[in-house]
């Protein structure tokens, strides 16, 4: 697997020890796009140009750049740390079975949910990443094999926690920014949700016991599409949080074609626990009661430009030109795209504890073989020590 420039800017002991709480589950195993990856964008490109590569990414919780599209962790780190598991180890970086001891990530900046042919085929070029989520299920399976004999698979997959998502959102991003009609884009999101169920099928026949897909966020409220799609009409922003209708209303009718999937699946499966998570849900709290959740600035980006929204395509995060906010902890979106730890964190707490997911991810242990007290979960606030 390749290696780095970046890995010798944090070094692995530091980022991946496993933590001292016990947890139910004893992997974690992520796929996804850049809300996910914990570094593999970085080593999948070589030696080409990567903002994310450097500060001010990663400055709030790792005070270096670790491969993230934040400046700090993201919601699988939180989920990790709540169950007692290390970081889970990008699976670029490792190269032995031990280094993936707690799990992997598979996630990868810019991935789709629907592989590159499919958009050649509708005349659409790439240029994002090739590791698409068929791609990242292809890694997988590489490294089941590395992993567990064929008598030992039936354990390691029910006893660790698959996060299948977020995904699906840069199948949509590549054809708004390629100037395609709303139409246009909705017509391939039964083909994204068929995708994603695929890939959720796929690990249950490989024995998965528990997962968890997560729908899109609000994508009317991310600064780079209220940049772009500026308008003079006042019926295009919702009256109180001022993002975008049309928006959420896609972003919304994604996420019923993700649980309509779910459910068949749930059908299918009906011994499988598979949880739908309300990413939506838990970060509208953000843009409709900003203050209570102690955010000041939640439609602007943190670190970007000093144009609206203070983003701007033509100046992001990290490039010449660009500026960094005083306080992240207070701005919702981190670089225009993605958010910020703070806001990951809310939604991390929303899909842990609930409402936000069904049932809440601390209540998911009831198919592994783990006493009931293992899992300790501080609820008052789960995060205080991490």
């Amino acid at each position: 697997m390749a290696t780095s420039p970046l890995a010798s800017l944090i070094p692995l002991a530091l980022l991946y020890l496993p933590s001292l709480a016990s947890g139910c589950y004893t992997r974690l195993f992520a796929f996804g796009d850049s809300l996910t990856d914990t570094g593999n964008f970085h080593h999948s490109i070589g030696d080409q140009f990567d903002p994310v590569a450097r500060l001010p990414y990663g400055q709030t919780y790792f005070g270096r750049p670790t491969g993230r599209f934040s400046d700090g962790r993201v919601i699988v780190d939180f989920v990790a740390k709540a169950f007692g598991l290390p970081f889970t180890l990008p699976y670029l970086v490792g190269r032995t079975a031990d280094d993936f001891k707690y799990g992997a990530n598979f996630a990868v900046g810019g991935a789709t949910a629907l592989n590159n042919d499919y958009f050649r085929k509708r005349d659409v070029e790439p240029n994002w990443t090739e590791h698409s989520l068929d791609e990242q299920i292809r890694w997988f399976k590489q490294l089941l094999n590395m992993l567990a004999t064929q008598s030992e698979r039936d354990e390691l997959m029910r006893n660790s926690l698959f996060f299948v998502g977020e995904i699906g959102g840069n199948d949509y991003n590549h054809l708004f920014i390629r100037s395609k009609t709303l139409d246009e884009v909705r017509a391939i999101v039964p083909d994204v949700a068929d995708a994603i169920g695929a890939a959720v099928k796929e690990l249950i026949q490989l024995g998965a016991k528990t997962l968890v897909v997560p729908g899109n966020f609000p994508i009317g409220c991310v600064p780079l599409y209220l940049r772009v799609y500026q308008s003079d009409k006042e019926e295009d922003y919702h009256p109180k949080t001022r993002c975008i209708n049309w928006l959420n209303e896609f972003a919304e009718y994604h996420n019923r074609m993700i649980i309509n999937k779910i459910n068949s699946l749930k059908e299918s499966y009906p011994n499988v626990t598979i949880i739908y998570a309300d990413y939506y849900g838990a970060s509208m709290n953000i843009f409709r009661d900003p203050v209570q959740f102690g955010f000041e600035v939640p439609l602007n980006a943190c670190c970007g430009s000093d144009a609206p929204y203070n983003c701007t395509p033509s100046i992001l995060c990290g490039s010449p030109g660009s500026s960094v906010c005083k306080d992240p902890s207070t701005y919702a979106s981190w670089d225009g795209l993605h958010l910020t730890e703070a806001s990951y964190k809310l939604v991390a707490e929303g899909i842990l504890e609930g409402p936000y997911a069904s049932p809440p991810l601390a209540k998911s242990c009831t198919n592994l073989q783990c006493d009931s007290d293992t899992l300790k979960l501080p609820f008052s606030d789960p995060f205080s020590s991490i």
